[in-house]
């Protein structure tokens, strides 16, 4: 049996707290990342620049965070969900295997969250594999209407034959939205409960990673000091099962 790892993780731009108790944790999670031993990782709130964090942290990266956080050997991508005054972000995908295409599709509900997915097709141990990462709204009624433009984006653009993964930052533990996913022959490894949140006390899931043409087989966060600062969020890891 060969396994896929997909890693989702909300890495909060990079920064921790508030004002000037506010510390830069993105060297932290760039180790944080090679750790996770993933082949895919998928990521949001990632920040493509922020000129007023550039010049306030002396050891503020010169890459994008994306690019920083990538261990050596894997591919990139980033696209943007958000513009802000001093700067963009948005989601991102590290890949351990080659990188077919990828683009991104606005998801915003309303004028005061700007969300969006990112799809990405990636050519796993021989096999194509399509990767779709989001980050839904706060408002319940929001992730629902996002979840009905996630199904006629994947009918669109996703081939039925296909494996799919859909991982990111549901920002929802109910059983409603995971009745939606499952409607779409997209399943999670419902039998486990994995809190992510918050990182300090995780109470519960709002990450998740769900498939269709892999079974999900295993999934664990990581927990610990040293995961609880560098995001409100712990990453989750999922081990999907396909056949050769």
């Amino acid at each position: 049996m060969n396994l896929l790892r997909v890693a989702t993780y909300n890495i909060h731009k990079g920064v921790q707290g508030l004002g000037p108790a506010r510390r830069l944790e993105i060297h932290n999670l760039g180790h944080a990342v090679e750790q996770l031993d993933a082949d895919v990782v998928c990521l949001q709130e990632v920040r493509k620049l922020h000129r007023r964090e550039a010049r306030y942290f002396t050891r503020w990266p010169e890459l994008p965070q994306a690019e920083f956080l990538a261990p050596e050997g894997y591919e990139s991508v980033y696209r943007t969900n958000a513009f802000t005054r001093h700067g963009e972000h948005g989601n991102a995908l590290l890949s351990r295997w080659p990188v077919v295409n990828h683009q991104h599709e606005d998801m915003s509900d309303h004028r005061f969250e700007q969300r969006g997915l990112l799809h990405a097709q990636v050519f796993a141990q021989d096999m194509p594999v399509h990767v779709i990462v989001v980050h839904l709204g706060l408002i319940p009624a929001s992730r629902l209407r996002q979840i009905t433009r996630l199904r006629t984006f994947i009918e669109r653009e996703v081939p039925p034959h296909e494996p799919l993964v859909v991982a990111g930052d549901f920002n929802d533990w109910g059983l409603p939205l995971r009745m939606a996913m499952n409607a779409m022959n997209l399943r999670s490894l419902d039998s486990q409960r994995t809190p992510t949140y918050p990182s300090r006390l995780p109470l519960v899931q709002l990450d998740h990673v769900y498939a269709r043409g892999l079974k999900p087989v295993a999934q664990h966060a990581p927990r610990g000091r040293i995961w609880s600062r560098m995001s409100d969020h712990l990453p989750l890891i999922v081990d999907l099962a396909y056949d050769p």
